[in-house]
């Protein structure tokens, strides 16, 4: 994105550790948009004390979130937070971000941006995805859990090998998650989001890694992009949405994933739509094999019929 496209906007509120899981869904949407990016830090040391921010394309709609969030906090038993709006130049908030988001490891990962010029720890899977519009840098709860789960899948052999390998990572984003899985085990990924920008951005940071040879990426609204269909029976399909597009898309999903070995991993939602969401995917004969929780928010993977280990952490 360079700066002559629409003024970005940042979207910011100040809570406790109780209000971050409610407060991120309440920035996620302005109820007309879904922001481009959505982030929590730590405000202080003793994590009492947090930011959430949330990036939008062009000015939101400043009553829809104030009511947004007037309505989670009322859920919690909190006054209303105050919202910050400011536009934001797209180069000023690249570098603020990179300053905010040094390297990190989740489980062999280690995440870090173009910027970074150290060594990366030995045995590690290094991905290089740098701060900007589309959401996935590592920093939220449920692309760290997405990618967690995907190292313990690799770790159990859970990825397959050759031909048998295919990957579906479904609302991509920034495409770290389908890099984390091309990086983690032989065999091709499809990428896809019905938003062109993070479709381009999914591209590049493929060709930034070295994975563009297997990590193709497509737009899509839903499933029903050749490139997906084709891709057929799954080994592993990524689905880190919201509760509502992962539960209406289940038997679609179910379809695409291969019986018996392929495995979901569902995240997108907070711990609270876990109960809705497992349901969806048992109706269609599928079995919960690990959960994990991070600040609130939910990933489960869960297996398409079949017998075997269950995966650490379930």
């Amino acid at each position: 994105m360079t700066d002559a496209g629409p003024t970005l906007w940042r979207v910011a509120l100040a809570t406790d550790a109780v209000g971050i899981a409610a407060f991120s869904t309440a920035l996620e949407s302005d109820g007309g948009r879904d922001a481009l990016a959505l982030a929590t830090f730590e405000a202080n040391p003793d994590g009492t004390a947090w930011l959430v921010e949330a990036l939008y394309r062009g000015a939101p709609d400043r009553p829809a979130l104030t009511a947004r969030v007037a309505a989670m906090a009322a859920a919690l038993g909190l006054a209303p937070p105050a919202l910050e709006l400011a536009p934001v130049p797209d180069r000023d908030w690249r570098a603020q971000t990179q300053a905010a988001f040094p390297p990190r490891r989740v489980g062999r990962f280690f995440l870090h941006g173009s910027h970074w010029r150290g060594l990366r720890p030995p045995g590690s899977w290094p991905l290089r995805i740098d701060a900007s519009y589309a959401f996935g840098t590592g920093e939220h709860g449920t692309t760290g859990g997405c990618l967690a789960a995907i190292d313990r899948l690799a770790r159990s052999g859970r990825l397959g090998r050759g031909r048998h390998a295919r990957a579906l990572d479904l609302g991509c984003g920034s495409g770290i998650l389908a890099l984390g899985r091309a990086r983690a085990a032989p065999g091709r990924v499809v990428a896809s989001d019905c938003d062109p920008d993070a479709v381009r951005l999914a591209r590049l940071n493929a060709r930034a890694n070295g994975l563009a040879h297997r990590v193709r990426a497509v737009r899509a609204d839903g499933t029903r992009h050749p490139a997906i269909r084709a891709g057929a029976p799954y080994r592993l399909i990524v689905a880190n949405i919201l509760a509502r597009p992962v539960i209406r898309l289940a038997p679609e999903l179910c379809r695409l994933v291969g019986p018996g070995a392929g495995h979901l991993v569902l995240s997108g939602f907070l711990q609270r739509h876990e109960a809705a969401v497992l349901a969806a995917y048992r109706a269609r004969g599928c079995r919960l094999v690990a959960r994990l929780r991070r600040e609130g928010w939910s990933v489960l993977v869960v297996r398409r019929r079949g017998s075997g280990r269950r995966v650490a952490g379930a």
